[in-house]
């Protein structure tokens, strides 16, 4: 990536999106509207005029998404809604769709369980081989990169480039980078979908995901998708959001920091059979992170010898929460196998929160010792 891609948005405008545009006496904490009706005597014209179609705190929101992704955006009430969204926005029957085979595997249930069923031909593919036989013939495709659990890349202007040139549109999975750490519009994706349930809200106390693309054909869409399906956020979901966004700069500086220090500890630890993190020398997907990502990101997975060792290093480190979900300010791990993710059982996908990095290594040391 270039210095000028690597630039991304300007955080201190960013800040004061809001208030550069307050009038005298405006909050300038962002209001929180919550209505499903509005006063509207006679014609409807461009007024707000019904709560599954307007709201001004979702406008403000996007507004503020807008500017980090640098492209028109829509929200919705999880990650999934944002996936589904994008989805069925694109696709009809007699279409096929090809989508990462061990990436996050609700977008895979999803495909198979409805998509598959409306007559959409659904094609899967490892992440680590995704160009292998070329995308000819495929309408739309789903990329996720780095994918979720296993951390492998997919090389996202080469692809788009690729897709593009064969007719075809591409959608990808944000989620694990946000916009901070990857820009893949910049490199010619067509779409980007992300659950902003993880880092970007970054507290662990909403679920909401958002579509951004620079395609008005493509956001026109997905708006009536939204509008027609009802498939759309609350407002207080949406404060929320918009308040986790203005610390998002310093958390996920201090989640990916920390992770560049812990993954080489982490890697030499006796315990640690196997650890994948793209910001490593050693990873397989090191070169190609280096020239697509602003930085190497917060996750990384570690496999240990087994199940239970696995599971005594995540319950017996105080600063890890056990659970599922990834990006707040807390550290999390859990196994995958439990979900159903092809990987041995071993294998823990580890969130670096916004603990003190020697703190938090001091204890995630000390429960590996322990599993010895």
């Amino acid at each position: 990536m270039d210095d000028t891609e690597r630039q991304g948005p300007a955080m201190g405008a960013f800040l004061h999106l809001r208030g550069n545009a307050l009038s005298k006496g405006d909050p300038v904490a962002l209001p929180l509207v919550q209505s499903s009706m509005y006063h509207l005597p006679g014609e409807p014209e461009t007024f707000s005029n019904y709560g599954r179609v307007h709201n001004a705190t979702w406008v403000a929101l996007e507004h503020a998404l807008e500017h980090l992704e640098a492209a028109p955006c829509r929200i919705f009430p999880s990650g999934m809604g944002a996936i589904s969204a994008a989805l069925f926005a694109t696709l009809k029957a007699g279409q096929r769709l090809l989508i990462p085979g061990d990436g996050y595997y609700v977008t895979r249930l999803l495909s198979d369980r409805y998509l598959r069923q409306l007559g959409v031909e659904v094609v899967e593919r490892p992440t680590a081989e995704f160009a292998a036989g070329g995308f000819a013939g495929f309408d739309v495709v789903f990329l996720e990169t780095p994918s979720n659990p296993g951390l492998d890349l997919i090389d996202l202007a080469a692809v788009a480039g690729a897709v593009r040139a064969a007719g075809g549109i591409t959608i990808c999975d944000n989620t694990t980078m946000t916009p901070l750490g990857q820009r893949p519009l910049d490199l010619g994706i067509d779409m980007v979908v992300a659950s902003d349930t993880k880092a970007m809200g970054g507290h662990s106390d909403l679920l909401m995901g958002h579509v951004a693309t620079r395609n008005s054909d493509l956001l026109q869409a997905v708006d009536d998708w939204r509008r027609i399906s009802g498939a759309i956020p609350g407002p207080h979901e949406a404060w929320l959001l918009h308040r986790g966004l203005e610390t998002l700069e310093v958390r996920y500086d201090r989640m990916c920091a920390s992770a560049e220090v812990l993954a080489p500890r982490l890697a030499q630890h006796p315990v640690v059979r196997a650890l994948r993190y793209p910001g490593l020398p050693t990873d397989p997907a090191h070169n190609l992170a280096r020239g697509q990502m602003r930085r190497f990101g917060f996750l990384m997975s570690l496999t240990l010898e087994n199940a239970d060792k696995a599971e005594r290093f995540i319950n017996t480190c105080p600063l890890l929460r056990p659970a599922t979900s990834f990006g707040g300010v807390h550290s999390s791990a859990e196994r995958r196998i439990r979900w159903g993710d092809a990987v041995d059982p071993g294998f823990v996908r580890l969130s670096i929160g916004c603990e003190p990095v020697e703190e938090l290594w001091q204890a995630l040391k000390t429960s590996l010792d322990g599993v010895v």
